[in-house]
């Protein structure tokens, strides 16, 4: 039986890829390189700072800015983000995660934040889910961000497991890159087109329960 949940943010527990593609989008116009979609899809999953440098390598800006310049417009995307995410409610929260939480919780099952996003903590508080997660992982702490595996060997040190012992959720491809170099087991929220063919994966999370997780562990082990 697993021991441990490695729940990445974004697109699993709630929806803020929203909010991450319209402050791209403002950043992206103030300097002069247009996004869509499309493009934003690269951006999933991946931390802010190789956000932007993608986003600049795409608007063939990669020179054109100075280290503190750099670290200056990741703070502008920041605070755009955080001024759009100010919203968040407990409302926000997607189908089935909250009584998947609570399922977990009185399985005695160790709960983990596995996401790459700086802003975790003040997200989970505006949804009222913090008391649910025995550790939020600090990606600022990690050498690498997602497909490597650093943050999800974190976010499992974190409760005292190893990833061998721990699930991790995931909606992107780096993620779920990470999590099966980190060797916990894989579970996709998506499409398995877009995460792989050859993991459990979800359509929507109304079909995480702690039974489909046992069920797909156990095919596992």
């Amino acid at each position: 039986m697993f021991k441990g949940v490695l729940f990445d943010l974004d697109g699993v527990i709630t929806d803020t890829a929203e909010f991450h593609y319209r402050a791209w989008k403002k950043l992206g116009q103030e300097i002069g390189v247009t996004i869509d979609r499309t493009f934003n899809e690269h951006l999933k999953g991946i931390s802010r700072e190789d956000s932007l440098q993608l986003l600049l390598s795409y608007g063939n800006k990669e020179q054109d800015f100075s280290k503190k310049q750099f670290q200056e417009l990741a703070k502008r995307k920041n605070d755009y983000y955080l001024e759009m995410i100010q919203t968040i409610t407990p409302e926000d929260v997607f189908p089935g995660i909250l009584s998947l939480l609570k399922e977990l919780k009185t399985a005695d099952i160790k709960i983990s934040l596995a996401s790459a996003s700086k802003n975790g903590p003040f997200l989970l508080s505006k949804m009222a889910l913090t008391p649910y997660f025995d550790a939020i992982a600090d990606p600022t702490k990690v050498k690498m961000g997602k497909p490597a595996p650093d943050i999800f060997l974190l976010a499992a040190k974190e409760i005292g497991l190893t990833p061998h012992e721990c699930i991790g959720i995931e909606d992107a491809k780096a993620g779920i890159k990470a999590i099966i170099t980190s060797g916990a087991f894989p579970i996709g929220v998506g499409r398995a087109e877009d995460l792989g063919e050859d993991i459990p994966v979800v359509s929507d999370t109304t079909w995480l329960t702690k039974n489909y997780l046992e069920t797909e562990w156990q095919k596992h082990a």
